[in-house]
């Protein structure tokens, strides 16, 4: 392989990884991306209520010790495209799975 196309292949590579890991950090609700950060209310503009909603409180952690706690909600979206579930901490999106 010549070294232009190693070039390419390396570049091509890392280029669908970058791809990979902002489908992770985002979600389309049709023509709206959704993306980390955004607040319950946005999501809920942009695509309506999820097919299902589950809340857990967990313990807030700091150097081993319990300092406080927070509610964690998962909200599900099912399309034609798969399942995607939101997980807000809070009022805020921190991931999408």
């Amino acid at each position: 392989m010549t070294n232009m196309a190693c070039r390419v292949t390396v570049g091509l590579v890392c280029a669908a990884a970058a791809a990979s890991a902002l489908a992770a950090e985002t979600f389309r609700c049709g023509s709206k991306l959704i993306e980390l950060g955004m607040t319950q209310s946005q999501v809920l503009q942009y695509c309506g209520e999820p097919s299902a909603k589950s809340e857990e409180i967990q313990d807030v952690r700091s150097a081993g010790q319990v300092v406080g706690k927070t509610t964690l909600h998962r909200w599900t979206f099912e399309s034609y495209s798969g399942t995607r579930v939101l997980k807000f901490d809070q009022d805020r999106l921190i991931a999408i799975e």
